[in-house]
């Protein structure tokens, strides 16, 4: 489990994210045109895993307007952005704020993906919401990068999710 805080007071993950060097386990998720995305429909692709509580709060949003900027130099990579939140409120969200260089994906039915990655919180006020995290896969779904965010208010260090690309 990690350990993490919101506004300063700890909070609890269900476990811990995959590290640098494990085959990412595999997902099965939502698409806003609701069809279902797994981590096999990316094969060939690196692939950056932008993962955050919910598209309706500042942070959240302001992480998926930074990938999608971000993404658009990116050669051979898809940018997932990945939360608890509805396929329709993500699609409302693109589609509001222009967002076109990345994927949004729902875990709204089951949460297995925040499960699955270690990342469902199991206390405090967000509870049963995903943590704030970065995962970084390369072509062969092998980690390359992993931040678990300390802080769910802080925005997640793109610096060096995306310096392990290049």
């Amino acid at each position: 489990m990690s350990n993490i805080t919101l506004s300063g007071t700890n909070v609890e993950t269900n476990g811990t994210l995959p590290k640098k060097g494990d085959k990412a386990p595999n997902f099965s998720l939502k698409a806003t045109d609701l069809s279902t995305k797994t981590l096999e429909d990316y094969k060939g692709s690196r692939v950056i895993l932008n993962i955050f509580p919910s598209i309706d709060t500042n942070v959240c949003a302001t992480s998926v307007r930074k990938f999608n900027e971000k993404a658009t130099g990116l050669k051979n990579t898809t940018v997932l952005c990945i939360s608890r939140d509805t396929p329709f409120a993500l699609k409302r969200f693109a589609d509001d704020e222009g967002v076109e260089h990345v994927t949004n994906l729902s875990d709204f039915k089951t949460g297995d993906f925040g499960k699955t990655y270690g990342l469902q919180m199991t206390t405090g006020a967000m509870e049963g919401f995903h943590s704030r995290a970065v995962v970084v896969l390369d072509e062969t779904g092998t980690v390359i990068h992993s931040q678990q965010v300390p802080e769910i208010g802080e925005e997640p260090d793109y610096l060096s999710a995306l310096k392990t690309l290049l």
